[in-house]
């Protein structure tokens, strides 16, 4: 199910997919699902998390993850591409600045002494700004590896799921927020090289939705401060879509209750129901509900359609989301294109 623009979109220069969205879209998801896609390509990906919540470990049913990268499944087998694998990694800051004062301090054993002294903690808390200098310099280190480097795995992709649409900028735009707290020395030469990543056509944004009036114009929102700040915006995913099964004569007979009362009941006699005023009653008022809502939804998908930017569409999957409906989920972003 797809309702982007009709030219394809070619996402094969794009290494870094960060993926956002408002809270309750099911933005992780659609990381986890993003991730299986790219490695059903044949790509090696790293999954991201940054905001402490384990959830990667969830979705995936493993352990809690520390704070180095273990593999977690492999992609979808298609044809004669052979899959590649998914590694995940969550990142802290309390580590990220650990590891951040022994590679630029030579601090070693010293920086974990600081720990205890509670100066991570302050240093992370106090200045927001450089807590996300250490969390997106971790992502960049892992985007910028290569093949020669034997000490660390090279990544084809890495999907980042991100804080939400409302911080998504604050977030990404680092040199930005540093501006009023170091203008030299490391941390500062550390977010502007991060910069020029994210600036970059290796990168791309991507904004989750569901068709609802809030998550949607938040959406909208979020792409016009990401461009202010020349942040690339990818693509829009609008998730938890419902069946599209009924034709606009059904619906508007159920938005208006002028359903054929009397084929409902034959249709429910010749499934061998038995059949009563009040079941009747209950599915019209149900029908009623769900043409309303498919009204709605079609409003939004009308001003997600005018976003001017492409956007695809993945449906509510009946039994939730466990390991094999996430595997069902990236199946239908390769379809579509995205991965």
């Amino acid at each position: 199910m797809t309702t982007h623009a009709e030219q394809p979109f070619d996402w094969s220069g794009v290494q870094l997919h960060v993926v956002t969205g408002k809270g309750g879209t099911g933005k992780s998801t659609i990381a986890a699902a993003l991730a299986l896609s790219l490695a059903s390509t044949g790509k090696d990906v790293l999954l991201c998390e940054v905001e402490g919540r384990q959830g990667i470990a969830r979705m995936f049913d493993v352990d809690p993850l520390p704070y180095e990268e273990r593999r977690i499944a492999r992609g979808l087998p298609v044809g004669d591409v052979a899959p590649g694998a998914v590694h995940a990694l969550h990142i802290d800051a309390e580590s990220a600045l650990l590891e951040y004062l022994a590679m630029y301090y030579k601090l070693g054993r010293a920086g974990k002494a600081l720990d205890r002294f509670g100066v991570i903690d302050f240093a992370t808390t106090i200045a927001p700004g450089v807590r996300d200098v250490l969390l997106t310099g971790k992502v960049y280190e892992a985007a910028r590896r290569n093949a020669r480097n034997k000490k660390a795995r090279a990544y084809d992709a890495i999907v980042l799921d991100a804080p939400p649409t409302g911080r998504i900028t604050q977030f990404l735009n680092v040199n930005g927020e540093l501006a009023g707290l170091a203008k030299v020395g490391p941390i500062k030469t550390q977010a502007d090289t991060v910069m020029t990543l994210f600036r970059s056509p290796k990168t791309l944004v991507h904004l989750v939705t569901v068709l609802e009036e809030m998550p949607v114009q938040e959406t909208a929102d979020g792409i016009k401060e990401l461009r202010a700040a020349q942040l690339p915006v990818g693509a829009v995913i609008v998730n938890l879509v419902r069946a599209r099964d009924l034709g606009q004569a059904d619906l508007k007979a159920a938005r208006t209750g002028t359903l054929d009362r009397e084929k409902i009941t034959a249709d429910l006699q010749a499934a061998k129901v038995d059949v009563t005023h009040e079941m009747v009653d209950a599915l019209v008022l149900e029908a009623r509900d769900h043409a309303e809502r498919r009204a709605l939804e079609d409003a939004q998908r009308a001003i997600v359609g005018a976003l001017d930017v492409p956007h695809y569409e993945l449906p509510r999957l009946a039994d939730g989301v466990d390991l094999g409906g996430l595997y069902e989920l990236a199946a239908q972003l390769k379809d579509q294109g995205l991965a």
